[in-house]
């Protein structure tokens, strides 16, 4: 068991199911969700509804976003953000506090699939392939687990509780 209390981090490319899980979790867990996007500036999100993927620039000012606003939670939090790049992910370290990797991982078939299910949402599905590109697993000195995301919903996020258990304290439900 770590102390103090981590944020979760769950991570990804588009498509992997971050906001469902990790909102699944947060309603188990009986903590706050905060939703990444929600993060974005305008021009972040109209840049990628143009299918553009974004820079180290464009996401400096997102990541820093959403770790004010983690700072403003002492208990246990969940927050969706795809955190690609081991230098994004270093952002959250200035937290001061355990973060845990929560990486769901697919094929890309199934986030294809997935991506082209979705309505309303400003992520261009030709960006996948820049993310997967992208994406740096999280390291052996990370804590860190990943869940493989072909079941169902239901079964993700009991596969994400028990992997979990070990990096929470003990018994938030």
């Amino acid at each position: 068991m770590v102390s103090p209390t981590p944020v979760i981090v769950v991570m990804g490319v588009s498509g992997c199911g971050k906001s469902t899980i990790g909102s699944a979790l947060a309603d188990h867990f009986e903590c706050s969700f905060l939703e990444g996007d929600d993060f974005h500036p305008r021009e972040n999100k109209v840049k990628m509804g143009k299918g553009l993927p974004l820079n180290d620039h464009d996401r400096k000012g997102w990541f820093a976003a959403i770790r004010d606003a983690l700072k403003k939670e002492s208990n246990l939090v969940i927050v969706s953000c795809s955190a690609l790049k081991q230098k994004y992910r270093d952002f959250f370290l200035e937290l001061h506090r355990p973060i845990v990797y929560l990486h769901l991982t697919g094929d890309r078939s199934l986030l294809e699939e997935r991506i082209g299910s979705r309505s309303g949402h400003f992520f261009n599905p030709k960006l996948l392939d820049s993310q997967i590109e992208t994406l740096e697993p999280p390291s052996d000195d990370e804590l860190a687990v990943s869940i493989e995301i072909s079941d169902t919903v239901e079964n993700i996020v009991n596969s994400c509780i028990h992997g979990l258990k070990a990096y929470l304290p003990a018994s938030p439900r």
